[in-house]
């Protein structure tokens, strides 16, 4: 055989090779063993749960002098106030009376509310109450046919939990997005201080305000309230208020139409290593009594500086913040029972909660803050309103300002404030710390 052959020979048999049929797995088709994972169905049931929300609102005039003179008001129409339209979201949380759980900073000023449903009725929601400290309002509409969701146990929650965010970002239309939780107890986003927020990386955008984050198996956990938003949409961090704290607010609002926070006369910091070794304790978590308020429901039950409240009514206690936020949700005339440390042996003992000594109450101001509404809020004394063209809003302060001094004198309280004001006899100075800045105020 001569060389030619054989390379003809090698390629035949080579190319017999590749033809050979090879044997192929038949597709495996996807059995009920093997279902594609998918929320889908959880979904399609609480969804009509979750609600859009328009608010029409309005938003004073420009400032100007001419606007506080009655004859130019009268022979010029100058106007007063402009309207402003805004939307965001709302959960539905008891079908049969129509409550439903937003914002605070969504219905805010709101002349008119309207709800519309997924399944596009729409209703006019009345505000039932609002409270800023917790970003929380409830509405309610008249409506038959509704969908709640039912409330699940933000307490237990675990970084890594999977859950899912459901609103209407940039008015769009409801939408769903999925995610973790991202970390738990998150404080320092809203000036108030009543804060325990969830974190998500979930995507939430400017709309999905009030919306609903729920998890796997279809259960509310958080109300959505905010997001870190440097370029101005997501960037995977957002924040929910705890379903625990937002039921907590929803009771009082049902029952007064506003929070009224109770106090037991404390003034806490965290619990440090380094005060535990300091104090002689093993515990890793608590809230330490810096001082105690005379004649105080702390003081008549025997708190002392320097014990470390570690429980109360059972509940952990994780440091200053999570005490701060469950006293002052806490029912005022309720019973609480606090658990703690003093000199290495644990204690308990029973007090009842008392009211703030805010209330709102101006008629002690002076002239020159007449308009402005102060409340305690976690050891600050915060505006929580001023009324237009008040000598408060000529005075240049404004909701949400925490006043830390008055004529460079700290103030913690209301009763601070009260009777740092009883004192000025000449210029009032006023030093509010507002959106991350310390201010100073001459008011005349």
């Amino acid at each position: 055989m001569n060389t030619r052959s054989s390379k003809y020979i090698g390629l035949f048999i080579a190319l017999a090779l590749v033809l050979i049929p090879t044997p192929v797995s038949p597709a495996q088709p996807q059995t009920a063993a093997s279902p594609q994972r998918s929320l889908a169905d959880v979904l399609e049931t609480i969804t009509p749960a979750v609600v859009n929300i328009a608010v029409r609102s309005r938003d004073p005039a420009e400032s100007n002098p001419l606007y506080n003179d009655p004859f130019f008001r009268r022979y010029f129409n100058l106007p007063e106030q402009r309207q402003r339209m805004s939307a965001g979201s709302g959960v539905i949380v008891d079908a049969d009376k129509g409550y439903i759980l937003t914002n605070h900073h969504v219905v805010a000023n709101a002349g008119e509310i309207a709800v519309t449903l997924k399944d596009r009725r729409r209703f006019t929601a009345e505000l039932v109450g609002s409270d800023q400290a917790t970003d929380i309002a409830l509405l309610r509409i008249d409506a038959k046919r509704l969908t709640a969701l039912p409330f699940g146990d933000s307490a237990r929650l675990r970084v890594g939990d999977t859950v899912v965010a459901i609103g209407n970002p940039f008015g769009l239309g409801q939408t769903v997005t999925s995610g973790i939780v991202s970390a738990l107890g998150r404080s320092g986003i809203n000036v108030e201080g009543y804060e325990d927020f969830i974190q998500t990386d979930a995507s939430i955008n400017p709309g999905n305000s009030g919306g609903a984050l729920v998890t796997a198996d279809g259960r509310l956990v958080g109300i959505n309230t905010a997001i870190i938003a440097p370029a101005g949409g997501n960037v995977g961090i957002g924040f929910a208020v705890p379903v625990g704290m937002a039921s907590a607010v929803m009771k009082q609002l049902i029952e007064h139409g506003e929070v009224r926070r109770g106090r037991i006369g404390v003034a806490v910091q965290d619990l440090t290593p380094d005060l535990a070794e300091a104090l002689g304790i093993s515990e890793t978590h608590g809230a330490v009594v810096g001082s105690v308020d005379r004649d105080s429901p702390a003081a008549r039950a025997g708190l002392q500086a320097g014990d470390v409240i570690v429980a109360l009514d059972e509940h952990r206690i994780s440091g200053s913040a999570d005490l701060r936020n469950r006293i002052g949700l806490a029912p005022v005339g309720s019973q609480v029972t606090v658990e703690y440390l003093r000199d290495g042996s644990r204690k308990t003992l029973a007090l009842r909660v008392e009211p703030e000594d805010g209330n709102g109450d101006v008629s002690s101001m002076p002239r020159a803050l007449e308009g402005a509404h102060f409340q305690d809020a976690a050891g600050k004394v915060v505006v929580t309103g001023v009324e237009d063209g008040s000598a408060a809003a000529g005075a240049g302060l404004e909701a949400g300002d925490v006043i830390v001094a008055v004529n460079r004198r700290p103030v913690g309280s209301t009763a601070d404030l009260a009777a740092a004001l009883k004192e000025v006899t000449g210029t009032l100075a006023l030093d509010p710390f507002r959106d991350g800045m310390r201010l100073f105020l001459v008011v005349r």
